[in-house]
C-alpha cells in the first residue's frame, strides 16, 4: 500500500538530489570553467564528505529496494532521488498525485549569483536549471518542473521567463532576496507577471533563495559550535531557522503594497519550505500598516482589498509538518495552506502526514478544510501548470 492514500495529495514541495556532473550536459560550454562540482558540493569537502560519497555511489537504478523504507531512506540513499527512471516507481510507492519539483544543489548557489557581478553567467545557470529539471522530470507526468527566473534585468527576466516555460517549466521560481538596486515590485517586472498570468503557472519562492539570513556575528556566541540537524555545521539551526521567513515576507509585502497582485488578479504566488506560523501575524501586521499609512499613501488608497484578503486570494504557503498546521489554518483562511513533503530531504520527516493529521485534529479541521490543504489548493496554485487528468486522480482516491 502507498504511503498516502484514501485521498488525493498532491505534493507542494518535492527534490531532485542533484550528483557530480549533473548540470554540463546543461550548461552553455563557455561557462562550464566557473560552474564546477566543487562550486556546486562545496560542503562536501568537509563533514559530509565521506556520506555524500558512499550516498551517491549507491545512487544508480535501485532493483531491489525494499518498499518499506520509502519515507526512511533521505537524501541520496531515497528511491529515485538521483535517478529519475527510478522517481516514477517512488511516487507510486508515496501516493501522491503530482510533486511539485526543486532542485536541491543550485538553491542556495543561485541566489549566490543573484548577488554577483556576472549577469550573463547568472542567466546561464537559470537556463541550464530549467534544461535540468526539465529533463529529470520528462519521465512521468507526475512530476512538475520549476524554471528558476532571476531577477537582475528586466529584459533578461521576461526572456527567461518565456525561455523556461517553452521548455516545460510548470512554474517560475524567483528568488525571495531583494534584487541589488532596485524592488521585486519594480514595474520593469511587470513583463514576467504578465508572462506567467497569461500561461496560469505560478511564482514560486523557495528557501534557499533569501541570499544569507544572518551574519556570521550571530553565532559567535563564546561557547562551542552547534551542530545542525544533519549532524553537520552547513545547514540551518535554530537561530537562523527563525529567520527563513523573512526574506519572502519582505518580498511578498513589497508585492502586496505596491499593488502587483491587484493590478495581475489571476496570478498565484507559492511559498514553500519556508514554514507558515508567520503567515497569521504577517497578513495582519500588513492590514495595521494599511491603515496606519493610508491617508497619506496613494497606493493603499488604490487597493481593490485588503492585504490580507490579497494573500488569500493569490498567496499559497507550505507548513513545516512540526508547526502547529491547525492553527494556521484556522488564523489565514482556508485557501492558504499546502500539503509538501520535502522528499527526499531529512527535513520533510519520517511521517509528515501523522504529524499535519494530529495538529489539524486538534484544531478542529473539517474535511473540507483538509480537501483545500492535501488537494484544491495545489490546483488552484498550479493553474494550467497541472494537467486536468492529475487534479483527481481514481487511482490516488482509490
Amino acid at each position: 500500500m502507498p504511503y498516502a492514500s484514501g485521498r488525493v495529495i498532491h505534493d507542494a514541495d518535492a527534490h531532485i538530489m542533484e550528483v557530480p556532473g549533473f548540470l554540463e550536459e546543461h550548461l552553455e560550454a563557455r561557462h562550464r570553467a566557473a560552474v564546477t562540482d566543487q562550486v556546486l558540493f562545496p560542503r562536501h569537502e568537509g563533514f559530509h564528505s565521506t556520506r555524500f560519497k558512499a550516498d551517491t555511489d549507491r545512487a544508480g537504478p535501485a532493483q531491489d529496494f525494499d518498499e518499506a523504507q520509502i519515507m526512511l531512506r533521505k537524501n541520496w540513499e531515497a528511491l529515485g532521488s538521483s535517478n529519475r527512471q527510478d522517481r516514477p516507481r517512488s511516487i507510486d510507492l508515496l501516493g501522491f498525485a503530482s510533486q511539485l519539483m526543486f532542485t536541491t544543489a543550485l538553491l542556495n548557489y543561485s541566489s549566490v549569483l543573484e548577488g554577483g557581478s556576472d549577469v550573463e553567467l547568472t542567466y546561464a545557470v537559470a537556463r541550464a536549471h530549467t534544461r535540468h529539471m526539465v529533463e529529470f522530470c520528462s519521465v512521468d507526468r507526475r512530476l512538475l518542473p520549476t524554471g528558476y527566473v532571476p531577477l537582475v534585468d528586466f529584459e533578461r527576466t521576461a526572456r527567461a521567463a518565456r525561455e523556461a516555460i517553452e521548455l516545460g517549466a510548470k512554474a517560475l521560481m524567483i528568488p525571495s532576496r531583494c534584487p541589488d538596486g532596485h524592488s521585486p515590485s519594480h514595474i520593469g517586472f511587470d513583463p514576467l507577471w504578465a508572462i506567467a498570468q497569461e500561461a496560469s503557472l505560478p511564482i514560486v519562492f523557495h528557501v534557499g533563495g533569501g541570499g544569507k539570513l544572518l551574519e556570521e556575528a550571530w553565532f559567535n556566541n563564546g561557547l562551542p559550535p552547534v551542530p545542525d540537524f544533519h549532524g553537520g555545521d552547513d545547514n540551518f539551526k535554530s537561530i537562523d531557522y527563525m529567520a527563513i521567513a523573512y526574506p519572502p515576507m519582505k518580498a511578498l509585502t513589497a508585492l502586496v503594497v505596491d499593488r502587483v497582485l491587484d493590478r495581475f488578479p489571476a496570478l498565484k504566488f507559492g511559498v514553500i519550505e519556508q514554514g507558515a506560523s508567520w503567515v497569521p501575524g504577517w497578513m495582519r501586521n500588513m492590514d495595521s500598516a494599511h491603515n496606519a499609512f493610508y491617508r497619506n499613501e496613494e497606493r493603499l488608497q488604490k487597493m481593490s482589498l485588503k492585504p490580507s484578503e490579497f494573500v488569500q486570494r493569490q498567496v499559497r504557503v507550505t507548513p513545516y509538518p512540526h508547526e502547529d498546521t491547525g492553527w494556521i489554518i484556522a488564523n489565514t483562511g482556508d485557501d492558504v495552506c499546502l500539503f509538501s513533503s520535502d522528499y527526499p530531504h531529512v527535513e520533510g520527516g519520517r511521517h509528515p502526514l501523522k504529524r499535519f493529521e494530529a495538529s489539524m485534529e486538534k484544531a478542529g479541521i473539517d474535511e473540507a478544510q483538509k480537501q483545500r490543504f492535501y488537494c484544491d489548493n495545489f490546483i488552484d496554485l498550479m493553474g494550467a501548470g497541472l494537467a486536468s487528468e492529475l487534479r483527481h486522480p481514481v487511482q490516488a482516491a482509490a
